[in-house]
């Protein structure tokens, strides 16, 4: 009864334990439907890659004196460094847009014309 109470998903109210059914030592539950709860949309921020100049990104990239970035560490630790420079050239570089409602369910990278083609 109280995981019916306490859902999001609905609103319900007239909630009542009745006798159980035949032999069952289950109770039913009788509640009304008042109304089903309202779902927020939710706006997600996405890359824009149409709007991106991938030479200026790279450039940005190429400043990066990797030689003396990386040397004498392990594996590891030149990945964090290098994961860690292209986010801040990503997120200098790449313009965002807000993505809402159904088609914030897609991917940035899928369109129409590949969802036409598929």
């Amino acid at each position: 009864m109280l995981a019916i109470v306490l859902t999001n998903e609905v609103l319900v109210g007239n909630v009542k334990l009745t006798d159980s059914l035949d032999c069952s030592d289950h109770e039913m539950v009788e509640f009304k439907i008042i109304r089903a709860a309202r779902k927020a949309h939710t706006k997600i921020a996405t890359l824009d890659f149409r709007r991106e100049d991938f030479s200026l990104f790279r450039d940005l990239l190429g400043r990066v004196p990797w030689d003396k970035a990386l040397k004498g560490r392990g594996a590891q630790e030149s990945w964090l460094i290098f994961k860690d420079q292209l986010l801040q050239a990503q997120t200098r570089r790449i313009p965002t847009k807000r993505k809402s409602g159904k088609k914030a369910k897609r991917h940035a990278w899928i369109n129409k014309e590949l969802l036409d083609s598929l």
